[in-house]
Protein backbone atom coordinates (compact mmCIF):
# COMPACT_ATOMS: atom_id res chain seq x y z
CA UNK A 1 0.00 0.00 0.00
CA UNK A 2 1.88 3.30 -1.11
CA UNK A 3 0.73 6.50 0.93
CA UNK A 4 2.22 10.18 1.06
CA UNK A 5 1.94 12.60 3.48
CA UNK A 6 -0.82 15.83 2.50
CA UNK A 7 -0.34 18.31 4.96
CA UNK A 8 -3.44 21.00 5.41
CA UNK A 9 -3.26 24.13 4.15
CA UNK A 10 -2.88 25.67 7.94
CA UNK A 11 -3.50 29.41 7.09
CA UNK A 12 -7.04 27.92 5.50
CA UNK A 13 -7.61 25.35 8.30
CA UNK A 14 -7.22 28.14 10.80
CA UNK A 15 -10.29 30.30 9.38
CA UNK A 16 -12.14 27.37 9.47
CA UNK A 17 -11.53 26.46 13.06
CA UNK A 18 -11.98 29.87 13.96
CA UNK A 19 -15.47 29.55 12.37
CA UNK A 20 -17.01 27.01 14.72
CA UNK A 21 -19.78 29.66 16.30
CA UNK A 22 -18.88 30.70 19.18
CA UNK A 23 -20.00 33.79 20.55
CA UNK A 24 -17.93 35.73 23.54
CA UNK A 25 -19.67 34.63 26.44
CA UNK A 26 -19.81 31.21 25.44
CA UNK A 27 -16.64 31.12 24.84
CA UNK A 28 -15.54 32.48 28.10
CA UNK A 29 -17.71 30.29 29.86
CA UNK A 30 -15.58 27.18 27.73
CA UNK A 31 -12.34 28.68 29.18
CA UNK A 32 -13.40 28.97 32.41
CA UNK A 33 -14.03 25.10 32.73
CA UNK A 34 -10.63 24.68 32.68
CA UNK A 35 -10.49 26.45 35.97
CA UNK A 36 -13.10 24.89 38.03
CA UNK A 37 -11.43 21.75 36.61
CA UNK A 38 -7.75 23.02 37.71
CA UNK A 39 -10.11 22.91 41.21
CA UNK A 40 -9.89 26.95 41.11
CA UNK A 41 -12.07 28.99 43.93
CA UNK A 42 -11.08 32.39 42.15
CA UNK A 43 -11.70 33.74 39.20
CA UNK A 44 -11.04 37.69 37.99
CA UNK A 45 -12.26 38.36 34.32
CA UNK A 46 -10.67 41.55 32.80
CA UNK A 47 -12.70 42.59 29.77
CA UNK A 48 -11.95 46.36 29.06
CA UNK A 49 -11.11 48.53 25.87
CA UNK A 50 -7.43 48.09 26.66
CA UNK A 51 -5.07 49.15 23.60
CA UNK A 52 -3.05 45.91 24.05
CA UNK A 53 -5.19 43.46 25.69
CA UNK A 54 -9.15 43.35 25.90
CA UNK A 55 -9.61 39.98 27.64
CA UNK A 56 -7.87 38.11 30.43
CA UNK A 57 -9.02 35.48 33.00
CA UNK A 58 -7.09 34.89 36.27
CA UNK A 59 -7.48 31.69 38.65
CA UNK A 60 -6.10 30.36 41.29
CA UNK A 61 -6.22 26.77 40.57
CA UNK A 62 -3.20 23.75 40.78
CA UNK A 63 -0.97 25.47 38.03
CA UNK A 64 0.77 24.01 35.19
CA UNK A 65 4.71 23.06 34.90
CA UNK A 66 5.94 23.66 31.51
CA UNK A 67 5.41 20.25 29.99
CA UNK A 68 1.68 20.18 31.39
CA UNK A 69 1.38 23.84 29.58
CA UNK A 70 2.35 22.76 26.39
CA UNK A 71 -0.14 19.32 26.43
CA UNK A 72 -2.80 21.75 27.86
CA UNK A 73 -1.63 24.29 24.07
CA UNK A 74 -2.01 20.82 22.02
CA UNK A 75 -5.28 20.87 19.72
CA UNK A 76 -7.09 17.70 20.64
CA UNK A 77 -5.69 16.97 23.96
CA UNK A 78 -7.98 14.56 25.24
CA UNK A 79 -9.18 11.51 23.97
CA UNK A 80 -13.39 12.14 23.93
CA UNK A 81 -13.90 8.57 25.00
CA UNK A 82 -11.37 8.11 27.47
CA UNK A 83 -12.95 8.42 31.52
CA UNK A 84 -12.25 11.18 33.26
CA UNK A 85 -12.45 12.93 36.74
CA UNK A 86 -15.82 13.56 38.17
CA UNK A 87 -15.16 17.04 38.46
CA UNK A 88 -13.47 17.56 35.09
CA UNK A 89 -15.56 19.80 32.66
CA UNK A 90 -13.62 19.10 29.22
CA UNK A 91 -14.13 16.29 26.82
CA UNK A 92 -12.37 16.91 23.64
CA UNK A 93 -9.11 18.91 24.66
CA UNK A 94 -10.00 21.58 22.27
CA UNK A 95 -12.08 24.18 24.95
CA UNK A 96 -9.26 26.54 25.58
CA UNK A 97 -7.98 26.76 22.31
CA UNK A 98 -11.54 26.85 19.94
CA UNK A 99 -12.76 29.14 22.02
CA UNK A 100 -9.71 31.48 22.33
CA UNK A 101 -9.12 31.20 18.42
CA UNK A 102 -12.81 32.41 17.63
CA UNK A 103 -12.43 35.43 19.18
CA UNK A 104 -8.89 36.18 18.85
CA UNK A 105 -5.88 35.56 17.00
CA UNK A 106 -3.64 35.82 19.64
CA UNK A 107 -3.90 33.11 22.89
CA UNK A 108 -1.33 33.20 25.41
CA UNK A 109 -1.15 31.12 29.07
CA UNK A 110 0.96 32.01 32.00
CA UNK A 111 0.67 29.30 34.54
CA UNK A 112 2.67 29.12 38.14
CA UNK A 113 3.38 25.57 39.87
CA UNK A 114 5.65 25.14 42.41
CA UNK A 115 7.19 28.25 42.30
CA UNK A 116 8.16 28.29 38.93
CA UNK A 117 6.36 30.52 35.77
CA UNK A 118 5.45 29.13 32.65
CA UNK A 119 4.41 31.02 29.32
CA UNK A 120 3.13 29.68 26.02
CA UNK A 121 1.55 31.46 22.91
CA UNK A 122 -0.28 30.68 19.93
CA UNK A 123 -0.15 33.54 17.31
CA UNK A 124 -2.27 32.56 14.43
CA UNK A 125 -0.88 34.73 11.82
CA UNK A 126 2.70 33.61 12.33
CA UNK A 127 1.36 30.39 12.17
CA UNK A 128 -0.27 31.00 8.87
CA UNK A 129 2.75 32.49 7.75
CA UNK A 130 4.79 29.71 8.92
CA UNK A 131 2.30 26.99 7.58
CA UNK A 132 3.30 25.12 11.03
CA UNK A 133 1.69 24.80 14.27
CA UNK A 134 4.68 26.16 15.81
CA UNK A 135 4.00 26.99 19.53
CA UNK A 136 6.09 30.25 20.72
CA UNK A 137 7.28 30.80 24.53
CA UNK A 138 7.54 34.75 25.19
CA UNK A 139 9.20 36.41 27.40
CA UNK A 140 7.81 37.04 30.64
CA UNK A 141 8.63 40.40 30.79
CA UNK A 142 6.53 41.41 28.22
CA UNK A 143 3.25 40.55 29.65
CA UNK A 144 3.71 43.02 32.62
CA UNK A 145 1.39 45.59 31.51
CA UNK A 146 -1.35 43.55 30.84
CA UNK A 147 -4.33 43.32 32.76
CA UNK A 148 -4.26 40.90 36.24
CA UNK A 149 -0.65 40.38 35.76
CA UNK A 150 1.05 41.50 39.10
CA UNK A 151 -2.49 39.75 40.64
CA UNK A 152 -0.64 36.34 38.64
CA UNK A 153 2.80 37.01 40.43
CA UNK A 154 1.68 37.86 43.98
CA UNK A 155 -0.37 34.05 43.89
CA UNK A 156 1.38 30.54 44.79
CA UNK A 157 -0.13 28.71 42.13
CA UNK A 158 -2.56 29.86 38.98
CA UNK A 159 -3.02 30.20 35.70
CA UNK A 160 -3.68 33.36 33.69
CA UNK A 161 -5.09 33.28 30.05
CA UNK A 162 -4.62 35.98 27.89
CA UNK A 163 -6.48 37.24 24.47
CA UNK A 164 -4.87 39.77 22.25
CA UNK A 165 -6.07 40.98 18.96
CA UNK A 166 -9.88 40.20 19.60
CA UNK A 167 -11.49 41.21 15.92
CA UNK A 168 -15.48 40.06 16.90
CA UNK A 169 -16.50 42.74 18.58
CA UNK A 170 -15.29 46.74 18.54
CA UNK A 171 -14.49 48.62 22.12
CA UNK A 172 -18.06 50.46 21.73
CA UNK A 173 -19.65 47.16 22.40
CA UNK A 174 -18.03 45.73 25.18
CA UNK A 175 -20.44 47.05 28.00
CA UNK A 176 -22.80 45.31 25.96
CA UNK A 177 -20.19 41.89 25.81
CA UNK A 178 -19.87 42.90 29.37
CA UNK A 179 -23.28 42.63 30.41
CA UNK A 180 -24.12 39.44 28.49
CA UNK A 181 -21.31 38.01 29.77
CA UNK A 182 -22.37 38.46 33.37
CA UNK A 183 -25.33 37.44 33.15
CA UNK A 184 -24.37 33.70 31.26
CA UNK A 185 -22.10 33.30 33.83
CA UNK A 186 -24.22 33.19 36.79
CA UNK A 187 -26.28 31.07 34.69
CA UNK A 188 -24.40 28.18 33.68
CA UNK A 189 -22.02 28.15 36.73
CA UNK A 190 -24.67 28.86 39.01
CA UNK A 191 -24.30 25.49 41.08
CA UNK A 192 -20.71 26.08 41.79
CA UNK A 193 -21.25 30.13 42.94
CA UNK A 194 -23.77 28.91 45.27
CA UNK A 195 -21.97 26.53 46.66
CA UNK A 196 -24.10 23.39 46.39
CA UNK A 197 -21.32 21.14 44.15
CA UNK A 198 -19.89 18.24 46.14
CA UNK A 199 -16.78 18.55 48.26
CA UNK A 200 -16.13 21.97 46.59
CA UNK A 201 -16.46 25.51 48.05
CA UNK A 202 -18.85 28.39 46.56
CA UNK A 203 -16.76 29.74 43.39
CA UNK A 204 -16.18 32.74 43.48
CA UNK A 205 -15.92 34.74 39.72
CA UNK A 206 -15.28 38.61 39.45
CA UNK A 207 -15.96 40.58 36.49
CA UNK A 208 -13.93 44.00 35.99
CA UNK A 209 -13.62 43.60 39.86
CA UNK A 210 -17.67 43.11 40.20
CA UNK A 211 -18.54 39.49 41.97
CA UNK A 212 -20.86 37.51 40.24
CA UNK A 213 -23.85 36.97 41.99
CA UNK A 214 -25.82 32.77 40.82
CA UNK A 215 -28.47 33.48 38.86
CA UNK A 216 -30.77 29.85 39.57
CA UNK A 217 -33.56 29.27 36.89
CA UNK A 218 -35.92 27.74 39.11
CA UNK A 219 -36.27 29.90 41.56
CA UNK A 220 -36.31 27.50 44.72
CA UNK A 221 -36.37 29.73 47.16
CA UNK A 222 -39.79 31.15 46.43
CA UNK A 223 -42.53 29.96 48.65
CA UNK A 224 -44.70 29.47 45.02
CA UNK A 225 -42.19 27.34 43.43
CA UNK A 226 -43.08 23.21 43.17
CA UNK A 227 -40.80 21.32 43.68
CA UNK A 228 -42.21 18.55 42.46
CA UNK A 229 -40.83 14.81 43.22
CA UNK A 230 -37.66 14.10 41.74
CA UNK A 231 -36.80 10.80 39.66
CA UNK A 232 -33.97 8.61 39.04
CA UNK A 233 -33.15 7.11 35.29
CA UNK A 234 -30.93 4.67 35.02
CA UNK A 235 -28.61 3.74 31.51
CA UNK A 236 -26.54 1.16 30.90
CA UNK A 237 -24.12 2.05 34.08
CA UNK A 238 -25.07 5.58 34.47
CA UNK A 239 -28.01 7.41 36.30
CA UNK A 240 -29.58 10.45 35.02
CA UNK A 241 -31.37 12.49 37.96
CA UNK A 242 -34.55 14.92 36.45
CA UNK A 243 -36.21 17.12 38.98
CA UNK A 244 -38.70 19.25 37.62
CA UNK A 245 -39.90 22.75 38.66
CA UNK A 246 -43.19 24.32 37.65
CA UNK A 247 -42.57 28.63 38.55
CA UNK A 248 -44.63 30.95 40.51
CA UNK A 249 -47.40 32.33 38.88
CA UNK A 250 -47.19 36.46 37.93
CA UNK A 251 -49.39 37.51 40.49
CA UNK A 252 -46.99 35.86 43.24
CA UNK A 253 -43.90 37.92 41.96
CA UNK A 254 -43.06 41.58 41.75
CA UNK A 255 -42.34 43.56 38.81
CA UNK A 256 -38.66 42.90 39.23
CA UNK A 257 -38.31 39.31 39.93
CA UNK A 258 -41.34 38.49 37.19
CA UNK A 259 -38.41 40.04 34.59
CA UNK A 260 -35.37 38.13 36.45
CA UNK A 261 -36.45 34.62 35.96
CA UNK A 262 -38.42 35.31 32.43
CA UNK A 263 -34.70 35.37 31.20
CA UNK A 264 -34.00 37.73 28.27
CA UNK A 265 -35.96 35.00 26.01
CA UNK A 266 -38.97 35.31 27.71
CA UNK A 267 -40.90 32.71 30.20
CA UNK A 268 -42.40 31.10 26.61
CA UNK A 269 -38.93 30.48 24.93
CA UNK A 270 -37.22 28.95 28.69
CA UNK A 271 -39.80 26.74 29.05
CA UNK A 272 -38.42 22.83 29.00
CA UNK A 273 -35.14 21.05 29.91
CA UNK A 274 -32.27 22.02 31.46
CA UNK A 275 -29.30 20.00 30.95
CA UNK A 276 -26.29 19.99 33.49
CA UNK A 277 -23.37 18.31 33.21
CA UNK A 278 -21.20 17.65 36.34
CA UNK A 279 -23.46 20.38 37.76
CA UNK A 280 -22.89 22.78 34.57
CA UNK A 281 -25.54 24.09 32.57
CA UNK A 282 -25.35 23.21 29.03
CA UNK A 283 -28.51 23.40 27.37
CA UNK A 284 -31.85 25.11 28.77
CA UNK A 285 -34.95 25.77 27.30
CA UNK A 286 -35.63 22.95 25.11
CA UNK A 287 -37.90 20.25 24.43
CA UNK A 288 -35.92 17.90 21.99
CA UNK A 289 -38.78 17.78 19.97
CA UNK A 290 -40.80 16.09 22.61
CA UNK A 291 -43.41 18.54 23.30
CA UNK A 292 -44.71 21.55 21.48
CA UNK A 293 -43.91 25.07 22.89
CA UNK A 294 -46.78 26.13 24.74
CA UNK A 295 -47.80 29.09 26.80
CA UNK A 296 -49.58 26.98 29.42
CA UNK A 297 -46.76 25.50 30.00
CA UNK A 298 -44.44 28.55 29.78
CA UNK A 299 -43.83 28.07 34.02
CA UNK A 300 -42.46 24.30 33.58
CA UNK A 301 -38.78 24.03 33.41
CA UNK A 302 -37.43 20.45 33.93
CA UNK A 303 -33.81 20.08 35.54
CA UNK A 304 -31.70 17.01 34.33
CA UNK A 305 -28.32 15.94 35.62
CA UNK A 306 -25.71 13.71 34.07
CA UNK A 307 -22.07 12.93 34.84
CA UNK A 308 -19.48 13.80 32.57
CA UNK A 309 -19.35 10.13 31.36
CA UNK A 310 -22.44 10.21 29.54
CA UNK A 311 -21.91 12.56 26.66
CA UNK A 312 -22.08 9.77 24.04
CA UNK A 313 -25.72 9.42 25.14
CA UNK A 314 -26.88 13.12 24.83
CA UNK A 315 -24.68 14.03 21.64
CA UNK A 316 -23.11 17.27 23.25
CA UNK A 317 -21.02 19.17 20.97
CA UNK A 318 -17.62 20.77 21.54
CA UNK A 319 -18.98 24.33 22.44
CA UNK A 320 -21.21 22.41 25.10
CA UNK A 321 -24.32 24.48 23.25
CA UNK A 322 -26.14 21.02 21.46
CA UNK A 323 -27.17 17.98 22.71
CA UNK A 324 -30.02 15.38 21.91
CA UNK A 325 -30.61 12.11 24.22
CA UNK A 326 -30.70 8.79 22.45
CA UNK A 327 -34.35 7.36 22.20
CA UNK A 328 -34.21 5.09 24.71
CA UNK A 329 -33.60 8.27 27.19
CA UNK A 330 -36.28 10.11 25.19
CA UNK A 331 -38.96 7.46 25.98
CA UNK A 332 -38.76 8.09 29.93
CA UNK A 333 -38.54 11.90 29.10
CA UNK A 334 -41.86 11.84 27.30
CA UNK A 335 -43.39 9.82 30.26
CA UNK A 336 -42.22 12.57 32.83
CA UNK A 337 -43.58 15.54 30.29
CA UNK A 338 -47.06 14.43 29.96
CA UNK A 339 -47.00 14.14 34.28
CA UNK A 340 -45.05 17.81 34.77
CA UNK A 341 -47.10 19.77 31.80
CA UNK A 342 -50.76 18.53 33.43
CA UNK A 343 -49.47 20.69 37.11
CA UNK A 344 -47.64 22.84 35.11
CA UNK A 345 -50.88 24.48 33.14
CA UNK A 346 -52.69 24.63 36.20
CA UNK A 347 -52.14 27.88 37.51
CA UNK A 348 -53.57 29.34 34.32
CA UNK A 349 -56.41 26.91 33.65
CA UNK A 350 -57.33 27.69 37.50
CA UNK A 351 -57.46 30.82 36.73
CA UNK A 352 -59.92 30.86 33.81
CA UNK A 353 -61.87 28.81 35.31
CA UNK A 354 -63.30 31.25 37.72
CA UNK A 355 -65.46 33.09 35.03
CA UNK A 356 -68.04 29.88 35.51
CA UNK A 357 -67.89 30.65 39.18
CA UNK A 358 -72.04 30.45 39.86
CA UNK A 359 -71.56 32.12 43.04
CA UNK A 360 -70.43 35.64 40.68
CA UNK A 361 -72.38 37.42 38.37
CA UNK A 362 -69.73 38.12 36.12
CA UNK A 363 -70.24 40.23 33.07
CA UNK A 364 -68.66 37.98 30.52
CA UNK A 365 -68.88 34.47 30.21
CA UNK A 366 -67.52 31.15 28.68
CA UNK A 367 -69.93 29.50 26.05
CA UNK A 368 -69.50 26.64 23.99
CA UNK A 369 -71.15 25.82 20.31
CA UNK A 370 -70.39 22.99 18.20
CA UNK A 371 -67.10 21.98 20.04
CA UNK A 372 -66.19 25.81 19.73
CA UNK A 373 -65.59 28.57 22.42
CA UNK A 374 -66.11 32.19 22.86
CA UNK A 375 -66.48 34.70 25.37
CA UNK A 376 -69.72 36.36 25.53
CA UNK A 377 -71.26 39.20 27.86
CA UNK A 378 -73.72 37.93 30.06
CA UNK A 379 -76.81 39.31 28.66
CA UNK A 380 -78.53 38.03 32.39
CA UNK A 381 -76.35 41.12 34.55
CA UNK A 382 -78.60 42.57 36.50
CA UNK A 383 -76.93 46.22 35.49
CA UNK A 384 -77.84 45.37 31.76
CA UNK A 385 -81.39 44.24 32.43
CA UNK A 386 -82.18 47.25 34.27
CA UNK A 387 -80.98 49.37 31.93
CA UNK A 388 -83.04 47.29 29.20
CA UNK A 389 -86.20 47.47 31.25
CA UNK A 390 -85.47 51.32 30.29
CA UNK A 391 -85.39 51.38 26.89
CA UNK A 392 -87.81 51.47 23.68
CA UNK A 393 -87.36 48.53 21.23
CA UNK A 394 -84.94 50.62 18.87
CA UNK A 395 -83.02 51.84 21.55
CA UNK A 396 -83.01 47.95 23.27
CA UNK A 397 -81.93 46.80 19.24
CA UNK A 398 -79.12 49.58 19.33
CA UNK A 399 -77.50 48.35 22.93
CA UNK A 400 -77.71 44.73 21.50
CA UNK A 401 -75.91 45.77 18.30
CA UNK A 402 -72.84 47.28 20.85
CA UNK A 403 -72.75 44.56 22.60
CA UNK A 404 -72.47 42.13 19.84
CA UNK A 405 -69.54 44.68 18.36
CA UNK A 406 -67.79 44.22 21.51
CA UNK A 407 -67.80 40.25 21.99
CA UNK A 408 -67.20 39.76 18.18
CA UNK A 409 -64.21 41.94 18.19
CA UNK A 410 -62.69 41.13 21.14
CA UNK A 411 -58.82 41.92 20.74
CA UNK A 412 -57.98 38.09 22.20
CA UNK A 413 -54.57 38.15 19.99
CA UNK A 414 -53.62 41.68 21.77
CA UNK A 415 -54.74 40.45 25.43
CA UNK A 416 -52.58 36.84 25.14
CA UNK A 417 -49.59 39.05 23.53
CA UNK A 418 -49.81 41.41 26.29
CA UNK A 419 -50.63 38.88 29.33
CA UNK A 420 -47.85 36.54 27.94
CA UNK A 421 -45.54 39.61 27.55
CA UNK A 422 -46.14 41.84 30.43
CA UNK A 423 -49.00 40.17 32.70
CA UNK A 424 -47.62 42.40 36.09
CA UNK A 425 -48.32 45.75 33.72
CA UNK A 426 -52.01 44.66 32.65
CA UNK A 427 -54.67 46.20 34.92
CA UNK A 428 -58.34 46.16 33.73
CA UNK A 429 -60.03 46.12 36.20
CA UNK A 430 -61.48 49.89 37.07
CA UNK A 431 -61.38 50.21 41.12
CA UNK A 432 -64.87 52.24 41.97
CA UNK A 433 -63.84 53.83 45.54
CA UNK A 434 -66.37 53.94 48.58
CA UNK A 435 -67.72 57.40 47.87
CA UNK A 436 -68.42 56.38 44.43
CA UNK A 437 -70.51 53.05 45.26
CA UNK A 438 -72.34 54.75 47.65
CA UNK A 439 -73.77 57.34 45.60
CA UNK A 440 -74.93 54.93 42.83
CA UNK A 441 -76.34 53.07 45.74
CA UNK A 442 -78.10 56.35 47.17
CA UNK A 443 -78.98 57.05 43.44
CA UNK A 444 -81.02 53.67 42.90
CA UNK A 445 -82.28 53.94 46.47
CA UNK A 446 -83.94 57.03 45.42
CA UNK A 447 -85.52 55.70 42.41
CA UNK A 448 -87.20 52.57 44.43
CA UNK A 449 -84.91 50.06 44.02
CA UNK A 450 -85.98 46.26 45.14
CA UNK A 451 -84.57 44.88 47.22
CA UNK A 452 -84.38 41.91 44.87
CA UNK A 453 -82.30 44.25 42.72
CA UNK A 454 -79.89 44.91 45.86
CA UNK A 455 -79.45 40.51 46.25
CA UNK A 456 -78.55 40.49 42.92
CA UNK A 457 -76.27 43.54 42.69
CA UNK A 458 -74.71 42.02 45.80
CA UNK A 459 -73.43 38.93 43.37
CA UNK A 460 -71.94 40.88 40.71
CA UNK A 461 -68.11 41.80 40.25
CA UNK A 462 -68.64 45.09 40.76
CA UNK A 463 -70.31 44.96 44.19
CA UNK A 464 -69.12 41.35 45.75
CA UNK A 465 -67.90 41.93 49.42
CA UNK A 466 -69.55 45.62 49.81
CA UNK A 467 -72.70 44.51 51.38
CA UNK A 468 -72.00 47.68 54.16
CA UNK A 469 -72.23 49.97 51.08
CA UNK A 470 -75.71 49.54 50.68
CA UNK A 471 -76.42 48.99 54.65
CA UNK A 472 -74.64 52.71 54.97
CA UNK A 473 -76.15 54.38 51.91
CA UNK A 474 -79.15 57.15 53.42
CA UNK A 475 -82.87 55.69 52.81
Amino acid sequence: MNTEVVQPVVSNFIKSLRDIGYIFEVAVADVLDNSITAKANNIHISCLPDPKTTFALLDDGVGMSNDELINAMRLATNDPDSQREGSDLGKFGLGLKTASFSQCKDLTVLSKKDGEISIKQWDLDFISQKNEWLLITPDVENYTNIPLFYEFMNQDTGTLVVWRGIDTFHESDIPNQVENLRNHLALVFHCFLEGVVPGKKALKIYVNGQRIEPFNPFNPKHIATQQLASEKIKYLESEIIVQPYILPHHSKLSQKDYDKYATKEGYTKSQGFYLYRAHRLLIYGTWWGMHRTNDAHKLVRIKIDISNNQDAAWGIDIKKSTASPVSEIKKDLKRIIQQVTVKGSRPFTGRGKKIEDKSTTRFWELKTENNKIHFAINREHPLIQNLESKLDEEQENILNVILMGIESYLPLDAIVAQLNNNPLKVKQETSFNENEIKALVENWRKQGISETFIKDLLKTEIYKNKEAYFENAEH
